[in-house]
């Protein structure tokens, strides 16, 4: 209890961890504070639930590796989180955790125990990807002539035309634009990245059209939603998933497929690969940091693999026959 009376409030680190750490020193992105902020925000009414007090009382040693391992099966058996989302959860609060050690080196035997706390493996699930007539099929689904139909088919053909993520699409404004040709576009990737990809003839035309039927302001979105406002991702999943209901009426082998916005993504990086474009290109063009993360596309790909195949030279060894051996014991041995 003494020590207790030593430290600062739960609340107080916390805060400063947000607006201190995250916002001032590391400047991550909006999306990175969202996700740490839901950690948080689930891990302390769990706390407040198992400790039987209330938030403002819950001090950081009670955040010890005990309760964190509760809270991790709590997401995954009640709230059936996948694993994905329980590690992105334990990182950030190893995360809150090491600036808060700092901070409070009196905690630090607590907090070294959560620190042990491993990430749990998971295995990975292959690439899905849509073939070309499949996302031409997506496209061309919205209705040309409703103002949502423009947009949304201008928005799908830039989504799988730059291989953006979700919550880059969103944030395209009209500056992003490059020039009055609309031959480019500059996304506001991870970590404050920018990026400029460049877009197809028929990217451009659908977007120079476009572009007259929005109030066309700097800093105004580029997908405003109805009321001239950015469109959130669940806005963006919700029109595309409208356009795909549609484009399964034509398209059957789209019937049993799940089609997201990041399954675009994948896409896109699909057909780049497949077009002979070098994985080190493919990484820029979607911002990854690491090439090893655009190396799963060429592990989907067995058409490409069946390629390499036809390359090698088939074995010329003759196959040989099975002769049962009499002796069962030495047939078994020889196994």
């Amino acid at each position: 209890m003494a020590e207790q009376m030593t430290m600062k409030s739960l609340g107080g680190i916390l805060q400063d961890y947000f607006c201190r750490r995250l916002v001032q020193q590391c400047q991550v992105s909006h999306q990175t504070i969202a996700s740490y902020r839901d950690a948080f925000r689930l891990l302390l009414r769990f706390a407040e639930h198992t400790l039987c007090k209330p938030v403002t009382q819950i001090a950081l040693t009670d955040l010890d590796a005990a309760l964190v391992l509760s809270f991790l099966d709590h997401l995954e058996v009640e709230r059936n989180n996948s694993t994905r989302s329980r590690n992105a959860r334990l990182a950030a609060i190893k995360s809150f955790l090491h600036y808060a050690g700092l901070q409070e080196p009196i905690a630090l035997s607590t907090i070294q125990k959560v620190f042990a706390i491993p990430m749990k493996r998971f295995e990975q699930p292959m690439l899905d990807f849509l073939s070309l007539k499949e996302v031409e099929m997506i496209m061309e689904a919205p209705e040309p002539n409703t103002w949502s139909g423009r947009r949304d088919r201008t928005l799908l053909a830039t989504l799988y035309n730059t291989g953006a993520r979700v919550s880059e699409i969103v944030q395209i404004n009209c500056m992003d634009i490059g020039n009055e040709q609309c031959s480019e576009v500059t996304l506001h990737g991870k970590g404050r990245k920018q990026r400029t990809v460049p877009l197809w003839k028929r990217t451009s035309r659908i977007i120079r059209e476009w572009l007259p039927q929005i109030e066309r302001h700097p800093q105004g979105p580029l997908f405003p939603n109805r009321f001239g406002k950015t469109m959130t991702r669940s806005g963006v999943e919700k029109q595309l998933q409208m356009a795909v209901a549609k484009a399964r009426q034509g398209c059957p082998s789209l019937l049993n497929k799940r089609v997201s916005p990041h399954i675009i993504r994948h896409t896109t990086a699909m057909h780049l690969l497949q077009s002979g474009v070098d994985l080190s290109v493919i990484a820029l063009w979607l911002g990854h940091e690491d090439i090893a993360t655009t190396h799963h596309y060429m592990q989907a790909d067995i058409e490409m693999k069946r390629k390499a195949l036809k390359k090698m030279a088939e074995p010329k060894t003759g196959v040989a026959r099975f002769k049962p051996s009499r002796d069962v014991l030495s047939f078994l041995d020889s196994l």
